[in-house]
């Protein structure tokens, strides 16, 4: 086995933020269990291009024993994965629960619902969800309630850590929520690139936790804007983890 660069991860540095993961073009790097991993090191260039995104300094390029790196290799695995992230507008999820057909929750449907809770302190508060479905995996560019709205992206922690998020940030929006250091880095970009191509929304709203990880979540949507070719204006709102708003962009 030759001596060559290859990227070595320090995991007690890694945040899982996935910023390295969405800078590697040969996709040789993935977020598993929450840190940053080499796939396979055959589709490692080591040239560094995933060091200067990590904003913990967790990555170096070492020179080791290591498998050449495999240029058809990476192109097979590029293929690969792909099409699990890359489907046509028209094009469902494959997903067995009827719950990701898309529908359009109106107001009066929401004030029902909110008619039907128990009573309480909440009994009068009508919830202000207007799209289902709202996890990225099952959204798509063709569902009808993204084009030209301001397009809500939420860190999932975020709503339960923020009390009034249903009237602070998701009133009159279409939703997608995610999670930036557990979910598929790669297809959360191709799958945002592919709404912000297609269903053009006029504005993004980003609610993220405090976190270092979930900071990923503006890094992405970079990313899919890149890919996209949009210029779309983006406004970033940080939450603390005891639910006070730290900063608004």
């Amino acid at each position: 086995m030759p001596q060559r660069k290859v990227i070595e991860i320090d995991e007690e540095k890694c945040t899982g933020c996935g910023a390295c993961v969405t800078s590697c073009a040969e996709g040789a790097l993935q977020i598993v269990n929450g840190k940053a991993k080499v796939v396979n090191e055959v589709f490692c260039d080591g040239l560094g291009a995933c060091i200067g995104e990590c904003p913990e300094g967790a990555l170096r390029i070492v020179e080791r024993e290591a498998p050449e790196f495999d240029e058809e290799a990476v192109e097979e695995h590029l293929r690969s994965t792909k099409p699990a992230h890359a489907r046509t507008a028209a094009e469902p999820e494959p997903c067995g629960c009827p719950s990701h057909n898309p529908m359009i929750l109106t107001a009066s449907q929401a004030k029902d619902v909110g008619k039907a809770a128990p009573r309480g302190d909440s009994a009068d508060l009508q919830p202000e969800l207007t799209n289902w479905p709202v996890q990225w995996r099952l959204v798509s560019s063709a569902m009808p309630f993204f084009k030209d709205r301001e397009l809500l992206l939420a860190a999932d922690c975020a709503p339960f850590a923020f009390r009034d998020f249903h009237g602070r940030f998701l009133s009159d929006k279409p939703v997608i929520i995610g999670c930036p250091k557990l979910d598929d880095q790669r297809g959360y970009v191709d799958k945002l690139a592919d709404v912000f191509r297609n269903a053009t929304p006029k504005a993004i709203r980003i609610v993220h936790m405090e976190v270092p990880c979930c900071h990923g979540l503006r890094r992405l949507v970079d990313e899919a804007l890149r890919l996209s070719g949009k210029e779309i204006p983006i406004k970033v709102t940080v939450v603390g983890v005891r639910g006070q708003i730290l900063r608004e962009t």
